[in-house]
Parts: C-alpha cells; sequence; structure tokens
C-alpha cells in the first residue's frame, strides 16, 4: 500500500512541487490549502478545521508543513501587534495545528516523517522582515523539541530552510527587500521550488533513519554555519 503524505500549502510554489514530486516517487498526496485547487480546503490557523479535513483523510504517513506568508516587510519598529499575530499565527500555530492533529497517528503507527518549512530568514533574521524571520525561528525551535519529543516513537521530524525560492509568495515581498537577500546568494541565482522539492523528498522517506530536529539548508551557499 502506497504511503499517505499530506502537504499544506499545497496548491503552489514549494508544497505544489513537494505534491507533484512524492507523487512521481508513488505516494498517495493530498494537497491542503485555501486557495488555488487543493485536494482539501481548510485554514491551518483553524485547528477544528483540521480536525474535520483528518476525518475524511485518514492516517497519513507524512506530513509537510508548507504553508505559510510572509507578511508586512518594514521597520519593526513599525510593525503592530496584529501584524505579528497573523504571521506567526499562520507561520508557527498553523504548524503546531498540522501536527497536533496528524502526528498522533503516525506515533500510533510507529512510523512517519513531518518536514516544516522554515525559512534562512529565521537563522540569520533579515532586516525589515522581522516578524516573518522570528516566525521561521520558531520552527526551527519547535522542530528540534518535537524531534527530541518523538525521538523514540518512529516519527523523524526535520527542517528546511531555504534561501530565496521563486515561488508566488515572493512576490509580496518588498522588492528592495527580495533584492537584498537574492544579493546574499553566492550562486547568484535564486533556486527553484523543484530543488526545495527533492530534499522534501529524501526527508519524508526511509533514506533518513538517523536525523531528527535537525536543520537542512538549501541555500545556494548563503548559509554558511
Amino acid at each position: 500500500m502506497a504511503r499517505k503524505a499530506l502537504i499544506t500549502g499545497g496548491s503552489s510554489g514549494i508544497g505544489a512541487a513537494a505534491a507533484a514530486k512524492l507523487r512521481e516517487d508513488g505516494l498517495e498526496v493530498i494537497t491542503l490549502d485555501l486557495s488555488g485547487s487543493p485536494d482539501v480546503i481548510a485554514d491551518v490557523v483553524d485547528r477544528e478545521q483540521l480536525a474535520r479535513a483528518a476525518r475524511k483523510i485518514g492516517p497519513v504517513d507524512v506530513v509537510v508543513n508548507s504553508a505559510g506568508i510572509v507578511g508586512p516587510g518594514k521597520p519593526l519598529l513599525d510593525t503592530a501587534p496584529e501584524e505579528w499575530r497573523r504571521v506567526f499565527d499562520v507561520n508557527v500555530v498553523g504548524v503546531v495545528n498540522t501536527v497536533g492533529v496528524f502526528a498522533p497517528g503516525m506515533c500510533e503507527a510507529g512510523w512517519g516523517r513531518i518536514v516544516n518549512l522554515a525559512s534562512m530568514a529565521g537563522k540569520d533574521g533579515n532586516p525589515n522582515l522581522s516578524i516573518y524571520s522570528a516566525s521561521k525561528a520558531a520552527v526551527i525551535a519547535l522542530t528540534k523539541s518535537l524531534g527530541k519529543e518523538l525521538a523514540t516513537s518512529g516519527v523523524i521530524v526535520n527542517a528546511i530552510a531555504p534561501a530565496v525560492i521563486a515561488t508566488p509568495m515572493n512576490s509580496d515581498t518588498d522588492p528592495e527587500v527580495l533584492a537584498h537577500i537574492s544579493g546574499l546568494i553566492p550562486m547568484q541565482r535564486i533556486g527553484r521550488p523543484e530543488e526545495v522539492a527533492e530534499l522534501i523528498a529524501f526527508l519524508a522517506s526511509d533514506a533518513v533513519s538517523f536525523s531528527t530536529g535537525a536543520v537542512y539548508d538549501i541555500s545556494g551557499g548563503r548559509a554558511t554555519y
């Protein structure tokens, strides 16, 4: 029987590329999103919506948390509390909700793979993207914590920290901010969603068996530590 994967934010960008790759690898893939043409429409911020979706989807073997938003591109001192809440709700609470709903079944089965999409911003802190950077740092930290908590369960939890990737999400990023963070990449180009999907597929597979709570960079050389 084919393994089943759930991908949040699966209608576009990295999520859509991951869906295509995992299907190519023989997995049954369910995409979950609020826009586009997902298999399931649900808001990761709303745990009850996710719980209802889970009852229809059934147990899954792989969860890819790709849903996320950039938020405002402006100095921290110009940001407002509601802007912080919105980005953290989607980028952090959304991951917690998805894991909270689907991971228990994975633990019960004794096998599972959780891949959380963080960002180089969560390691470096991008100027004028303080909210996004802080939210992705939180994703990295919760991945480390959850990896330790589930270390003997058979469920492996890892994060990916991409540099700038050519996705629709970046169309909402301030052009000056985007130019700055793109200029930090030694390969002198931005990444492609398909390149990130290859790493996701690896982390969702049996090939990874002794790595959990880790952060895998995919940055064109930007990450050097």
